[in-house]
């Protein structure tokens, strides 16, 4: 296994911190108060107790980087360079729900460029963890994506975009042409996870529109070190500033590209190298 650096251990620490208090709390999901803050899009005290903690941890190991958190919005630290990028309950709904599948993600931004992440999942103790140039792991195994190598054969994750998203008829073509085209789709509820089944060869990719930098920041990191792709919609474009995120390995993605393009008439653009690290 190879040597976790001291920022994978900050950022370990933070999400298992977290992740001990997440753990509590759906212990007792039924008492929690929880207010409804847009469609499908729940907010906790236990989400907001995860990201407090989350905040004040990375504050103390890291005091000049900055953060953009879920709940709290963009944090200017002095350090203009870096910044935490950071989910602190994945899978809300499951979570109030009493579905236990959800996690904790940190990632951190530098540049403009995610350069490691965190994904870590309390209820089943696993820690995905990836830094560029290191490789993923999960705990201290290490993590390569699928092998697969055609859709027929090939299980596929995705997320379904809120009601009030404008893209729906165009989303429902999609998966509607993948469920066709492929062995199966599963939808958990969890962006953060999926990335990380996607890393660990668990699914064989992953697709969603409309997610937000903090869903997807860790889990790039991880698809790309264990020798994946990740990239939006037209092959090229960065995905945390897009929005729609494509994840799987080097022999489905233009294959899982071309139709989901297909359905809307269109047809990607070839994949950048640098889609992969």
């Amino acid at each position: 296994m190879a040597a976790r650096s001291p920022l994978i251990n900050v950022m370990a620490a933070a999400a298992q911190k977290a992740g001990r208090y997440l753990v509590r709390d759906f212990g007792e999901v039924e008492h929690l108060q929880v207010s409804l803050k847009g469609p499908a899009d729940f907010v906790s005290v236990a989400d907001r107790r995860a990201e407090e903690t989350i905040f004040r941890e990375l504050s103390k190991a890291r005091p000049r980087f900055g953060f953009l958190m879920e709940e709290r919005g963009v944090v200017e630290g002095a350090d203009t360079s870096n910044r935490w990028v950071v989910d602190p309950l994945d899978g809300t709904t499951n979570f109030l729900h009493g579905i236990p599948h959800f996690c904790v993600s940190i990632a951190l931004e530098r540049d403009g460029d995610f350069l490691a992440g965190v994904i870590y999942q309390p209820i089943t103790d696993e820690l995905f963890w990836a830094e560029k140039g290191a490789g993923a792991w999960v705990n201290t195994r290490r993590l390569r994506v699928s092998a697969r190598k055609s859709l027929e054969e090939s299980v596929f994750a995705m997320g379904i975009p809120y009601r009030a998203l404008e893209s729906h008829p165009e989303f429902h073509a999609q998966l509607a042409a993948l469920m066709a085209g492929s062995a199966g789709v599963r939808r958990f509820g969890s962006a953060a996870l999926d990335l990380a089944y996607v890393a660990a060869g668990r699914f064989d990719g992953f697709w969603e529109p409309g997610l937000s930098p903090w869903d997807m920041g860790a889990g790039i990191v991880l698809v790309r070190e264990a020798g994946g792709y990740a990239t939006a919609m037209d092959g090229r474009s960065n995905p945390a500033r897009d929005g729609d995120i494509v994840a799987t390995n080097a022999n489905l993605l233009q294959p899982l590209l071309s139709l989901l393009h297909g359905t809307a008439g269109d047809s990607p653009a070839k994949p950048m190298a640098a889609t992969r690290s």
